[in-house]
């Protein structure tokens, strides 16, 4: 049997017991894209600098999805609407 993984180990309720002042912790189902504000970043990535994006190497793939952040860092209310759409916020 392997080394459980860090949300199912002991060691990570007591980790997040000394972090309640500030930390929130909610449980999300196992697979739930809606919930995921990233899904937001890649659905984004997808529709411009990846869209139709046909290269010979990865470093090429790689280079046009960190285009596409700096795009979205540079456009801070796109970033902000992930979270919306997750049903998350900054406070």
């Amino acid at each position: 049997m392997g080394r459980p993984t860090g949300h199912r180990s002991t060691a990570m309720p007591r980790r997040l017991n000394t972090q309640r002042s500030w930390l929130v912790v909610e449980r999300l189902p196992a697979y739930a894209p809606e919930l995921n504000p990233v899904e937001g970043l890649w659905s984004s990535l997808k529709a411009v600098e990846l869209a139709n994006l046909a290269t010979p190497t990865l470093s090429e793939v790689i280079d046009q999805a960190h285009r596409g952040i700096d795009r979205v860092r540079r456009t801070p209310h796109l970033a902000y609407s992930f979270l919306r759409h997750a049903g998350l916020s900054v406070s």
